[in-house]
């Protein structure tokens, strides 16, 4: 019977012929199945994608509702409050590395930003979260059976908490929801898409561009620091500001939506839902259904009710509520500007924001007349989102905001 010899050298050369395979494998199987398409735990995190006044309180209180969710409101604030430095580019990785480390219940990151004796009370607007108001973070409102969180309460009861009970809160929920307003593109969260120890989800809020400039009109003051950062210490007149940065808000939303439809990554894939403020103040129950079964969440009877509570209130709010969820008319919220915004202001508006109305499909009016008239519907019906994949040499239209 013959005998095979394998000589030392041709053992190394044949371990060496196996290490190149593998590394030909994993680098083909990773071109089919990107990183974080498979993540390595059952938490899904989702960031909620929105602007300044476009009533992402609103939608991240439909997260934080919800008892299998831990929320956060905005934690970029931190980064934007606390780092000198010039505009919002030079601080978008530090941005998206709290993020990642929070997704992940990892507050060591958010601590940097935080006076050197803090608590729970010195995360912004920590009391909209229900989770922080609940047990194992502050034991006032109960996670079983549903209940609703009380601001005010809770305010009182849990300011003076630890952020231990805050990390330890985070990693008995299944889902991690982060609000963030301080992104004006997709490719900075890239990492966020492909890192294997997250499955992210981003939920991209919009709203018609008049009605952002009439609620920012509303709050101007409050905006005074952030407005320097978006238009990156640019020199503007006072009376162009709330303009100018309505005009990069809405090529933030084009790049965006761009990103998404015309040539995403695979990463991307299933990763990316848009979704349109007044879609939510019509059919406010089959919009957020939608959004829980985008991010794997369950509806209640609970939720049904408070969500019908909260929309369909009387009124549209005072300007002391202007950064709370009340009940109010969610029709007749996503309507003001029709009656309060100066058609002048309307013009110009549409006039800087014209290919994000067009791309987001909302319809521009031309006089004093037709904007007041409420029976004229603008906007344009939503087609059912569908992921496009374009070849690599389609050519891409050039869009001019």
């Amino acid at each position: 019977m013959p005998r095979c010899r394998l000589t030392v050298s041709t053992m190394i050369l044949l371990v060496l012929l196996q290490g190149a395979a593998v590394v030909l494998f994993c680098g083909w199987y990773v071109q089919l199945s990107p990183c974080g398409s498979a993540p390595s735990q059952e938490k899904i995190h989702v960031l909620l994608l929105s602007s300044w006044r476009s009533g992402s309180s609103f939608l991240g209180q439909v997260f934080s509702q919800h008892p299998s969710v831990f929320y956060l409101m905005e934690p970029g604030w931190h980064v934007w409050t606390t780092l000198q430095r010039p505009g919002a580019r030079a601080l978008r990785m530090a941005v998206r590395d709290l993020l990642r480390s929070t997704f992940l219940c990892d507050f060591s990151t958010m601590e940097a930003y935080l006076p050197l004796q803090h608590n729970i009370s010195n995360l912004f607007m920590w009391s909209h979260s229900r989770a922080l108001c609940s047990p194992p973070a502050c034991p006032l409102t109960p996670r079983i059976p549903f209940s609703f969180s009380n601001q005010t309460a809770c305010s009182l009861h849990c300011s003076t908490r630890g952020m231990s009970g805050a990390q330890r809160a985070c990693s008995t929920y299944s889902h991690v929801v982060l609000k963030e307003v301080r992104f004006f593109e997709l490719q900075s969260l890239y990492p966020l898409l492909q890192d294997p120890e997250l499955d992210l989800r981003i939920v991209h809020l919009v709203r018609d561009p008049r009605a952002v400039m009439r609620s920012r009109e509303e709050s101007s003051k409050s905006f005074t620091r952030d407005n320097s950062m978006v238009l990156e210490q640019k020199n503007v007149s006072a009376a162009d500001i709330q303009y100018h940065v309505m005009q990069e808000i809405c090529r933030s939303h084009i790049r965006i939506r761009e990103t998404a439809l015309q040539k995403p990554p695979p990463f991307l894939q299933g990763r990316y839902k848009l979704v349109r403020y007044e879609d939510l103040a019509r059919a406010p129950l089959e919009e957020i259904t939608s959004i829980y079964d985008f991010v794997g969440l369950e509806m209640s009877g609970a939720l049904e009710e408070w969500i019908y509570k909260v929309t369909h209130g009387k009124g549209k709010g005072t300007r002391k509520e202007a950064f709370e969820v009340t009940s109010r008319n969610a029709v007749d919220v996503s309507q003001a500007w029709r009656t309060k915004l100066p058609h002048a202001k309307v013009r110009r508006v549409q006039d800087l924001c014209r290919s994000a109305m067009s791309m987001l499909g909302y319809r521009p009016v031309n006089n004093d007349k037709e904007q007041r008239k409420l029976d004229i519907d603008l906007l344009v019906p939503r087609e059912p989102y569908r992921f496009s994949w374009l070849p690599a040499e389609t050519e891409q239209p050039n869009v001019k905001p």
